[in-house]
C-alpha cells in the first residue's frame, strides 16, 4: 500500500497537474523531456521519507495495470488521430516492414539472449522479450507525427507513430503465449486460432464500426453534432467505449482503438475538432505518465534493480543500441528510404509504459521464478530509453524535419487526408 498522507496526495496531483501544464514549454528550449525529469524526480524522491512503497511495486499491483492499460489506450487513440495519410498497403510500406520484420526479429533475438545468456526459461524469456520489442506510443511523442491535419511529417515520423500504433496489438498475443507456456498447458492451436488470429480479427471489425459510427456521431449528424460543442473529453470517450466494447468480445482491444481512430479521422479529416481531442487525450494521458514514472523512479532507487546482472545490463542497454537498430536495418533492406531516415527510424524505438503493462499483466496472472531479473532488466531499458532518446531526440528530428523540408517539392499530397499548411 501507498503509505502518503492526505494532504500530500493533494500536493503531488496539483503538483502534477500544474507542472505537466507547464514544463513542456519549458522544456521545448533545452534537450530534456517531462519523462525524464519525472524518472529523475522520483529517483530524488526515494533517498527521502515523504512517499513509502513495497520493494517491488508493480509485480502484483491490479492498479498500477490498469492505470498503465488507460494510459496506453489513450495514446494510441491520440497516435491514431495524429496520423494524416491515407491508408494504403503501398504508403504503409515502412510500417510492415518494421512489424513484420524487425519486431518478430528483436523478439526473437530477445528471446534467445534471455534463455542462453540469461539462464531464463523458455517461458520468462518469451515474456521480456515480448514485453520490450514494441516501440511506444506514450513516450514517442516528440518523434511522431504533429497534431491532426498538420501535414505529412516524413517517412521517419510516420513510420515511428504508425508502427508504435499497432506493435502493441501485435504484440500481445505473445504475452499470451508466454502465460500459457508457463502454465504448461498444451494448447498452441487454441492460442494460434483463438488468441492471435480470432482476437485480431474481432479488433479489426470492431475498430471499423465503432470508429465509423464515433465519427458520424461527431462529424455527420445535422444540427446536432457532438464536434459544435468542442469538448475533447470526447476522445476519451471514443477509446473507453471501443476499448471496453472490444475486450467484453474478447477481441485485441489494442488494435480495435488505433483502427477505430484512424477511421474516426477518415469520415471527415478537415475538421479542427480532430485537434482539440488528440490534445485533450493528449493531457489526461501526461499528468498519468507522470506519476507511474515518479514511482517507476522512485522503485530504480528503492531495489528495482537488485537483481540486474552484468549480462542483464547488456542485454536492456544491447535492445536500444544494436537489436531494435539492426532489426530496423534488415526491414529496410532493399526500401527506397534514405540512410538517415533508416537510421532514425532504427534508433529512435522508444520503450517505457507499454512495457510495464505487459509485465504487470504477466506477473498478476502467473508466478515466474525470473520475475526480479525480468523486472530489473526492463526497467534499466526503459530508463536508459527514456534518457537517451530524451537527450538525442530534438537535436536528431530537428535534422530530418530540416532535410525534408528541403526536399518537400516532393511531397505526394494525393497520399494525405489533409492538404499540408
Amino acid at each position: 500500500m501507498l503509505a502518503i498522507s492526505y494532504p500530500l496526495t493533494l500536493l503531488v496531483v496539483g503538483a502534477l497537474l500544474l507542472f505537466g501544464s507547464w514544463l513542456p514549454m519549458l522544456l521545448s528550449r533545452f534537450p530534456l523531456s517531462l519523462p525524464m525529469l519525472c524518472l529523475a524526480g522520483g529517483f530524488g524522491l526515494s533517498f527521502t521519507h515523504l512517499v513509502q512503497l513495497p520493494p517491488m511495486p508493480w509485480g502484483n499491483s491490479d492498479l498500477g495495470e490498469k492505470i498503465n492499460e488507460i494510459i496506453v489506450v489513450l495514446a494510441l487513440m491520440e497516435a491514431g488521430l495524429r496520423i494524416d495519410r491515407r491508408f494504403s498497403i503501398r504508403s504503409w510500406a515502412s510500417v510492415w516492414r518494421l512489424l513484420l520484420v524487425s519486431m518478430p526479429l528483436t523478439i526473437l533475438a530477445l528471446m534467445l539472449l534471455g534463455h542462453y545468456f540469461l539462464g531464463f526459461g523458455w517461458a520468462a524469456s518469451l515474456l521480456l522479450a515480448t514485453a520490450l520489442a514494441p516501440t511506444d506510443p506514450v513516450l514517442a511523442a516528440d518523434v511522431q507525427t504533429g497534431p491532426p491535419g498538420s501535414g505529412d511529417d516524413g517517412e521517419t515520423r510516420f513510420a515511428l507513430t504508425a508502427e508504435a500504433g499497432l506493435n502493441d496489438g501485435l504484440a500481445f498475443p505473445f504475452i499470451l503465449l508466454a502465460l500459457m507456456m508457463q502454465s504448461g498447458a498444451n494448447a498452441f492451436g487454441h492460442w494460434l486460432a483463438v488468441d492471435t488470429v480470432g482476437e485480431l480479427a474481432i479488433g479489426t471489425v470492431v475498430g471499423l464500426v465503432v470508429g465509423r459510427s464515433v465519427g458520424l456521431l461527431l462529424f455527420r449528424l445535422p444540427s446536432i453534432k457532438l464536434s459544435n460543442t468542442g469538448e475533447g473529453l470526447a476522445a476519451v470517450g471514443a477509446t473507453l467505449l471501443c476499448y471496453a466494447a472490444t475486450t467484453m468480445l474478447h477481441g485485441n482491444g489494442f488494435v480495435a482503438v488505433f483502427i477505430a481512430a484512424i477511421m474516426i479521422r477518415v469520415v471527415c479529416p478537415q475538421d479542427a475538432f480532430h485537434v482539440t481531442m488528440a490534445e485533450f487525450a493528449a493531457q489526461v494521458e501526461r499528468v498519468l505518465v507522470m506519476l507511474i514514472l515518479l514511482i517507476l523512479g522512485w522503485g530504480l532507487g528503492s531495489g528495482l534493480l537488485a537483481a540486474l546482472t552484468p549480462v542483464g545490463a547488456a542485454v536492456a542497454l544491447g535492445l536500444i543500441l544494436i537489436i531494435r537498430p539492426v532489426s530496423a536495418l534488415i526491414a529496410f533492406r532493399g526500401s527506397r528510404e534514405s540512410g538517415l531516415s533508416r537510421r532514425l527510424i532504427g534508433f529512435f524505438g522508444v520503450r517505457g509504459i507499454g512495457t510495464l503493462y505487459y509485465l504487470q499483466y504477466a506477473f498478476n496472472r502467473s508466478v515466474f521464478a525470473e520475475r526480479a531479473q525480468i523486472w530489473a532488466v526492463c526497467s534499466l531499458a526503459i530508463a536508459a530509453s527514456i534518457f537517451l532518446h530524451g537527450l538525442l531526440t530534438k537535436p536528431a528530428m530537428a535534422r530530418a524535419d530540416a532535410r525534408r523540408a528541403r526536399r518537400s517539392s516532393g511531397t505526394r499530397e494525393d497520399l494525405l487526408l489533409t492538404e499540408p499548411r
